[in-house]
C-alpha cells in the first residue's frame, strides 16, 4: 500500500500529466482539425515518417493497436495522398509506407508545433531536469 502523503503526490503528478499531455497535443489538434484529422491519424504519419519503409505489420507493432484500429485512419491518409504504399521487392505480399511529400509537410509541421513546445519547457526547467524527465517516460514506459 502507497503511503497517503505519497499518494497525494502520485495524484497531483497524474494531474501534471494529464493536463502537460493536452497542452502538447492541443496546437498539433487544431491543425489536424482543419483537415479532418485527430491524433491517431498523427500517429501514424509520425512513426512512417521515422521509419523508412515501414510495413503495415511494423506500424502495427510500433503502435500497438489492431489492424482493425488501423485500417480506417490509415485508408484516410492514403485516400488523402498523405501516405504511399509500395509493394515489397522482397514479397508481393508486404506492403510498405512512406509519407508522400504532402504527408512529409503536415508531419514537419505538427512535430515542430510538438519540439517547439518541448524545447520551451526544457530550457525553462533545465538540463537536470530534462534528463529527469527522459528516465522518467522511459520508466513509464517500460512498465
Amino acid at each position: 500500500m502507497i503511503d497517503l502523503n505519497r499518494q497525494t503526490d502520485l495524484r497531483h503528478a497524474i494531474e501534471q500529466f494529464y493536463f502537460a499531455y493536452r497542452a502538447f497535443t492541443d496546437r498539433a489538434d487544431k491543425v489536424l482539425e482543419q483537415k479532418g484529422l485527430g491524433r491517431v491519424h498523427h500517429r501514424i504519419l509520425y512513426f512512417v515518417a521515422h521509419n523508412p519503409a515501414v510495413t503495415v505489420n511494423k506500424l502495427l507493432a510500433i503502435l500497438g493497436v489492431s489492424k482493425q484500429a488501423l485500417n480506417a485512419p490509415l485508408r484516410q491518409l492514403i485516400e488523402m495522398k498523405l501516405i504511399a504504399v509500395k509493394i515489397a521487392e522482397h514479397d508481393k505480399r508486404v506492403k510498405q509506407l512512406s509519407l508522400t511529400d504532402a504527408g512529409q509537410k503536415l508531419e514537419n509541421q505538427l512535430t515542430s508545433l510538438q519540439m517547439q513546445h518541448l524545447e520551451t519547457a526544457f530550457s525553462a526547467a533545465g538540463t537536470t531536469a530534462e534528463d529527469g524527465w527522459i528516465k522518467v517516460m522511459a520508466g513509464l514506459t517500460a512498465q
